[in-house]
């Protein structure tokens, strides 16, 4: 079996790669924030620094929750959920989604630490205004986080 492969020419390439950089613009453009699933990290983190700080006993006797695979596992369910309902498998997040992720963690153990205080003083209450605060930073980070990987779709 013979092959007539002959090599593109110049303007045929280019058009071809133009025909991609417009259909990866035309994606990017088409693929709205899934704000319900987002809230769905924002809500693990919410369920994470509130339930957990408020079950434990800070003190002499403390013992580290042992929800955290739990919510590990919450949020790899929510990423498979964002994926099946844009029907796209981000390759890449860019460096501005690596940072949200980083934010996240750091705002979180931060407000965990506090809600650990608040605890120990006997605040209980209050440890709802950090789960609060944790939702809304993680749900707008992963916001963040998300616009950064349909940004560096765009631009391949």
């Amino acid at each position: 079996m013979e092959s007539h492969f002959h090599a593109p020419s110049p303007d045929d390439a280019l058009h071809a790669l133009n025909e991609l950089t417009t259909d990866r613009g035309r994606l990017a453009d088409s693929i709205s924030v899934p704000w319900p699933l987002l809230a769905g990290f924002g809500g693990v983190a919410a369920w994470w620094v509130g339930a957990a700080a408020a079950a434990t006993s800070p003190g002499a006797e403390y013992e580290p929750p042992t929800t955290l695979g739990l919510a590990l596992a919450v949020v790899l369910v929510v990423t498979y959920l964002i994926r099946r309902e844009t029907g796209i498998r981000f390759r890449s997040m860019g460096s501005r989604a690596g940072w949200a992720v980083i934010g996240i963690l750091l705002s979180c153990l931060a407000l965990f630490s506090v809600s650990l205080g608040l605890v120990s003083f006997g605040l209980h209450w209050a440890v709802a205004l950090t789960s609060v605060v944790a939702f809304v930073s993680t749900t707008w980070r992963a916001g963040v986080g998300y616009r950064s990987a349909v940004e560096k779709l765009r631009r391949g």
